[in-house]
Order: C-alpha cells, then sequence, then structure tokens
C-alpha cells in the first residue's frame, strides 16, 4: 500500500522543463504550462490537455501603453515586487524587457491565482 505524502503548503520546486521555481503541489507549470503529473482532482481538459485551475483569482490587472505614432524607440522593463505585511520586499524579479517603436502597443496583465488544497 502506498501512501503520498501531502507538501506543506508554500513549499517549492523547479519545473523539470523551464527550471522556474513553482508550487510543489502544482500539477502544470504556470510558466512554460507543461504537464508536470496527472491529477484528475485538479485537472480540466482543455483540447486534449490537463491544465490546473486555481480556486480564484483575488487580485487581476491588466494595462497596455502605446508608444506616439512619431518620436524615437521606447525601452520598456516588466518589474515585479512581492511585499510582506510590513512592507519589507521579498522577492523581485524582471519579467520581460523589449522596445515600442513608433505606433507600437503592447498589453501587460498580472494575477495572483491562488490554490486551495483539497
Amino acid at each position: 500500500m502506498s501512501t503520498v505524502r501531502r507538501a506543506a503548503a508554500g513549499a517549492t520546486r523547479t519545473c523539470p522543463h523551464c527550471r522556474t521555481v513553482i508550487l510543489q503541489s502544482a500539477t502544470v507549470c504556470p510558466a512554460c504550462k507543461k504537464h508536470l503529473r496527472f491529477d484528475p482532482s485538479r485537472a480540466t481538459t482543455v483540447i486534449g490537455s490537463e491544465q490546473a485551475t486555481p480556486s480564484f483569482s483575488p487580485l487581476r490587472i491588466e494595462g497596455s501603453i502605446k508608444h506616439p505614432d512619431a518620436g524615437e524607440a521606447w525601452e520598456y522593463s516588466v518589474v515585479v515586487s512581492i511585499k510582506n505585511e510590513r512592507g519589507d520586499e521579498v522577492a523581485r524579479q524582471v519579467v520581460g524587457v523589449g522596445a515600442l517603436q513608433p505606433g507600437e502597443a503592447r498589453t501587460f496583465s498580472v494575477s495572483v491565482d491562488v490554490y486551495k488544497p483539497d
């Protein structure tokens, strides 16, 4: 008889596909979206593949920037910063960089997805 040991809430591991640090409970990597293991209680069928479904998303932000039709290119960096209840920064990461040429636009979205244990 096999017993499955549940990891502590917040325990992390490295995705074997993209090397991103993810939750140990993840069945699908949120970064590369590759399948990690089968868990029928946390999976939904989406065009023949499993995808973890978050319990809820308490924060979802989307915004756009558009470069004017004339002028020099604009450079940008997408920075994500996480602070604790005292305001101390516990994590900071640059998740994207690029440039906008005149007339180009980019849309950015950030969400916090929560996965409640079964």
